[in-house]
């Protein structure tokens, strides 16, 4: 499979403290990448980092062959980045079909078609278009979330923490809508994710992140070692 992410050596933080300490992964296309790892080692740096809202200190990162690590977050997203932050940040006075418009600006020549697409992937939303997205229940909002990332139609999706605050059965939902975005369209997927279910569901393979740096790379499957879980996780 082609490399679509291609992350080397790559060292950040905030205001002078490092977080990330040599971070080296790559993504292939149609991959879904999770990081995991306890609380605290840098999983949302790195995310942060990788669309730029991190300044990246020192290592490379290329998407699709193309060297990113000093653009702005903007240039990042018409390259092809996407993004869906923890607490999804969508725009609650806005409609549904407002917020797709604003996610749409990455990537104008390509959003009639991405709309079409990412509302079949998220059906609940067509019925919403009209809607402040700030009524809508937190599963809704994070299917919203992840539509307008996509509708730009990025290379590479990042995600962080997509569970949180979602029922089950939504989660459910969403992981299998990822693994059919990620089949289908070839797009490369990185998710931070603590809930280990989801993980286990969608996942390609699994970084673990202690201190800063990948430490190690397991399959979903060794995620029911519970001995694995208990040294890496702490859960």
């Amino acid at each position: 499979m082609s490399v679509l992410l291609d992350v080397s050596g790559v060292e950040s933080g905030y205001g002078g403290g490092r977080v990330l300490n040599g971070v080296s992964v790559r993504v292939a296309r149609g991959e879904v990448l999770a990081l995991i790892g306890r609380n605290g080692v840098g999983k949302t740096t790195l995310m942060r980092t990788l669309i730029g809202l991190v300044k990246l200190d020192n290592g490379e990162i290329r998407l699709d062959g193309q060297a990113i690590g000093h653009e702005k977050p903007y240039v990042r997203a018409q390259k092809g980045m996407g993004y869906v932050p923890q607490g999804r940040e969508i725009f609650g006075a806005l409609t549904v079909a407002e917020n797709l418009q604003v996610g749409a600006q990455a990537n104008r020549g390509q959003a009639a078609r991405m709309r079409e697409q990412v509302v079949g992937y998220f059906p609940v939303l067509k019925r919403r278009y009209a809607q402040k997205a700030g009524t809508m229940s937190g599963g809704e909002q994070q299917q919203l979330a992840i539509a307008r990332a996509l509708i730009s139609a990025p290379k590479v999706l990042l995600l962080d923490e997509p569970s949180e605050g979602i029922q089950p059965s939504i989660v459910d939902l969403i992981g299998e809508t990822l693994q059919q975005i990620a089949r289908e369209t070839g797009i490369g997927v990185v998710l931070v994710e603590q809930d280990m279910g989801m993980v286990e569901q969608i996942a390609t393979r699994c970084c673990v992140m202690d201190k800063g740096r990948i430490v190690d790379t397991l399959s979903p499957a060794q995620l029911g070692d519970e001995q694995l879980i208990r040294q890496y996780l702490a859960l």
